[in-house]
């Protein structure tokens, strides 16, 4: 009976890992195809496009669609741009939304219940449904009324990005707010208790006690702070309009390759949409380049991060 019982218990683990391995190669298949898809297809030469025969592996390795989106992206500019718009609203938003965060945790006051409701329903709220007013506010900026002369206009700079994220009204802020409002009310009431009882004030617990212990929620907010604003479109055009950013240049990098190649009349012969789902593929992986990277070596601490932060489970 004992030797069954074990037998039984080693056939059931054995079944849960090979489904448990099943399950994650068959995620992994969905998450990565997408990705190797484009860098296959981004390294082949023109002979491998038309040809029936090449599916992954291109038979004439070639950089050059790298080279010519690098160029007409103006990658170098772009990728400075973004970086530092990128790690601007990270940075600020992690500050607010950790600070509304721990507001809503840790005390209790009239409308905090209807404060929370409305910061859970602004994910659920589409940015198009408000970008009008986003827009009409920006532009004629008038703090409440008391800028005179119709207000200032903001858009075309970074102005707009700068108050929305230091009043945790930017992107998905909602998100980072619910991520630190639970980070915070899982922590054990007696560390503030400790701390007051030291002589220290609201502020200096803040921000010697609190937020030290809650490494593990900014890190994940932080991250998703970074890669949301760094792949945004639809905000970035809103209010720069223009400018050297890595979305908006991404979005015509492959009409402005096709029309140098055709000496600038926009005809080419290789035009279409294969080649310049090429093009774009190439200014793609340019983009997300810079992610991967980051990511690789902050995996360990964001998986750790995620674990200890409570938003799975």
């Amino acid at each position: 009976m004992k030797n069954s019982h074990i037998l039984k218990t080693k056939f059931r683990n054995v079944t849960i890992s090979f489904l448990r391995t099943v399950l994650i190669l068959g995620i992994s298949y969905i998450i990565l195809l997408p990705l190797l898809t484009k860098i296959s297809n981004s390294l082949m030469s023109s002979i491998d496009l038309y040809d029936q025969s090449v599916k992954w592996i291109p038979r004439n390795l070639t950089f050059e669609h790298y080279v010519m989106v690098w160029e007409h992206m103006r990658y170098p500019k772009s990728l400075l741009n973004t970086f530092t718009l990128t790690l601007l609203v990270s940075v600020l938003q992690l500050i607010s939304c950790t600070i509304v965060g721990y507001g809503l945790a840790r005390f209790d006051f009239k409308g905090k219940n209807l404060i929370f409701g409305l910061v859970i329903f602004t994910l659920v709220v589409p940015p198009q449904m408000i970008m009008t007013s986003l827009y009409l506010n920006f532009r004629f900026f008038n703090l409440f009324g008391l800028i005179p002369g119709g207000g200032v206009n903001l858009v075309g700079g970074l102005w707009p990005f700068i108050l929305t994220s230091i009043t945790a009204n930017g992107l998905r802020n909602g998100l980072f707010i619910y991520i630190m409002r639970q980070f915070f009310k899982s922590m054990p009431i007696e560390l503030e208790e400790a701390a007051y009882i030291d002589g220290a004030g609201l502020f200096k617990t803040f921000l010697y006690i609190m937020v030290p212990s809650a490494t593990s929620g900014l890190m994940v907010v932080f991250l998703f702070a970074f890669v949301w604003q760094w792949n945004d479109y639809f905000f970035t055009i809103l209010f720069l309009g223009g400018g050297d950013y890595l979305p908006m240049a991404l979005e015509s990098v492959a009409l402005k390759v096709v029309g140098a190649i055709g000496g600038g009349t926009g005809a080419s012969p290789l035009e279409g949409d294969q080649y310049m789902s090429i093009l774009d593929n190439a200014g793609m992986i340019l983009v997300i380049l810079p992610l991967l990277i980051l990511y690789s070596f902050l995996q360990r601490y964001f998986i750790e991060s995620v674990e200890r932060s409570g938003i799975v489970g």
